[in-house]
């Protein structure tokens, strides 16, 4: 039995070899403690702004490579404790072995996913909004599923997930969501999940157990900080203030403190209400209207690229990309991508990084 762990401990070996090159651990070690010795510096914190950028930049770096250290401490350990077995010839530590192994090859997956992440902005912080499709209540609690679901997602990779703005459904359920999700690569790992979901159940709202479809939208933009030149004319921006509703004690209904910008010559609609006052709004309303001013201009030239190469799959916001099946069947399906899964309840828990992982390769390889 423990002869039969040779070859998983030498395919991770070569594995972790490759991703030592493939993530620059070495280089990136050396700017960190470049960075770290610049921070310690007494004059660091004179100019504030170039030392927010600096803490950025070394937080950014370290993420990547303490998961990598990380790992390589782990197989490193889970090696030794396997030459030592297989010297006494001890069977009973086969079981702390494979267990060991299975999550350092889970690790090792997941770390692909750091090599994948190299466009510009896929380091970013996210806003990921979510809108029912026509079909009323049914729609609506399919979208506080997917809040849910990408709530423990983030949870799940130490992310921090904060509600800009939330319209709750008449009955049951969300109609829209705006989420903030903080923390390094939240962007490139939620670009996957741009695109119409689609349910397929028996309603439970539906008192002749009928089978339902029901549509829920998604819609994801990188946090664009302010070295990045995004125009606005402000005279283009209508502002209005409303009254905040929803959870946040006596204040948040009293006072006019939510704010909706709308961009006249887009269309384009943000809100928030998250923070108790109407400056603070104010402000994370442009952040929003930034980004997606934005990736309206990233669109806009993917769609040129895309027709100057004879591409004639459509690029817009609104293509179905994954089906929900709960019944009569169990299944998960990406259809760009074509992984599946039959565990519903575990992607409905957060489980999304199979899927996540099959796009970020198919789309790598695209770019290649």
């Amino acid at each position: 039995m423990l002869d039969d762990y040779k070859g998983r401990v030498s395919a991770l070996e070569k594995k972790l070899s490759e991703m030592e090159t493939s993530l620059d651990i070495e280089r990136k070690s050396e700017k960190i403690a470049e960075l770290e010795y610049k921070m310690g510096e007494p004059t660091f914190w004179d100019n504030a702004e170039q030392a927010q950028q600096i803490n950025q930049e070394l937080s950014d770096l370290k993420a990547g490579v303490d998961k990598y250290k990380s790992l390589k401490t782990k197989f490193d350990d889970a090696a030794t404790l396997l030459e030592l077995a297989l010297e006494e010839g001890d069977e009973s530590a086969s079981s702390d072995i494979k267990t060991e192994l299975d999550e350092i090859e889970e690790g090792v997956e997941n770390l692909k996913l750091e090599i994948l992440l190299s466009e510009p902005y896929d380091k970013n912080n996210a806003y990921l909004e979510l809108h029912a499709g026509a079909g009323g209540t049914e729609a609506q609690d399919w979208t506080q599923m997917l809040l849910r679901m990408y709530c423990r997602w983030a949870e799940s990779h130490g992310f921090t997930v904060e509600t800009e703005d939330m319209l709750p459904g008449d009955e049951a359920g969300v109609k829209s969501v705006t989420l903030f999700i903080k923390g390094h690569n939240a962007y490139g790992y939620l670009k996957s999940e741009k695109g119409v979901h689609r349910l397929v159940r028996i309603s439970p709202f539906d008192s002749n157990a009928r089978r339902h479809t029901s549509f829920s939208a998604c819609d994801v933009m990188p946090e664009i900080d302010d070295a990045v030149e995004v125009p606005i004319n402000m005279a283009d921006v209508r502002v209005d203030t409303y009254r905040a509703s929803g959870a946040g004690g006596q204040h948040i209904n009293k006072t006019s403190s939510a704010v909706r910008m709308t961009h006249e010559p887009t269309g384009i609609v943000v809100q928030c209400q998250n923070e108790r006052s109407q400056l603070q709004n104010r402000e994370q309303c442009l952040k929003m209207l930034r980004a997606k001013l934005f990736k309206l201009e990233q669109e806009k030239k993917e769609a040129e690229i895309a027709k100057l190469e004879g591409d004639q799959q459509k690029i817009e916001w609104g293509s179905q990309i994954r089906s929900y099946v709960f019944q009569p069947y169990t299944m998960v399906k990406d259809h760009r991508t074509s992984e599946e899964t039959g565990n519903v309840d575990a992607v409905m828990d957060g489980a999304l990084d199979p899927f996540i992982r099959a796009y970020l390769s198919a789309r790598a390889n695209k770019l290649v």
